[in-house]
């Protein structure tokens, strides 16, 4: 298996317009026919204080969602984004994906942290995306629940993408490195996983091999 990947971090604002610019600044360098992708909440922004969702201006992110689908095309990428999205009276924290030839794919967080309960709606299904490799997504804590990566690799999944935003405590978590670990062990997959960029990560910004 080749794969080309471009994992993206950068100090993610809670200004949708400073991190298009940033996004669409990180995608100019990638090439033709690469993965490339960004961390949970990358577009919108994300905070532990929920309360930023209420100035969230809904048809700005869904401007710059258009504007990524329409960079994905230009540059002939595929590239994906985090972003909390507002639709039919529910909040999902989601991940989007954009393919060169014009597709928006989706995935939306099943299992929700605890401080996004009662205000994010969890998602119901784990999709299989077809790309050059047959892909599954995952959020964040979500490297804690081991069934979801197995069931994603025995409908074919050969790549785990891994949308993270776990900053601002003054440790990092080695257990949570671990959990990324043990999920491309298990699985006999390859796990790409990136956080934000920020002084106390939580979890670094990695790629695991099928061996570990």
């Amino acid at each position: 298996m080749i794969l080309s990947a471009l994992i993206a971090q950068f100090p993610i604002s809670i200004s949708i317009r400073h991190n298009l610019k940033t996004i669409l600044d990180i995608a100019k360098q990638a090439e033709p026919g690469q993965l490339v992708f960004f961390p949970e909440g990358a577009l919108c922004g994300y905070s532990l204080d929920l309360s930023f969702l209420e100035n969230l201006d809904q048809q700005e992110l869904q401007e710059g969602l258009t504007v990524l689908q329409a960079a994905a095309i230009q540059r002939k990428i595929n590239l994906w984004v985090g972003a909390c999205v507002f639709e039919n009276g529910n909040w999902y924290n989601q991940a989007f994906g954009f393919t060169p030839d014009g597709r928006r794919l989706h995935y939306r967080k099943i299992n929700l942290a605890n401080h996004e309960r009662g205000v994010f709606t969890a998602g119901s299904e784990l999709p299989v995306f077809q790309l050059e490799n047959l892909i599954g997504i995952q959020l964040c804590r979500e490297m804690r629940y081991p069934e979801q990566w197995g069931w994603l690799a025995r409908q074919g999944v050969q790549i785990f993408l891994h949308l993270n935003n776990a900053a601002g405590h003054d440790l990092p978590r080695p257990v949570w490195r671990s959990h990324l670990i043990s999920r491309a062990a298990e699985t006999q997959r390859f796990v790409l996983s990136t956080n934000i960029a920020a002084a106390k990560q939580l979890c670094p910004t990695m790629t695991i091999a099928p061996d570990g």
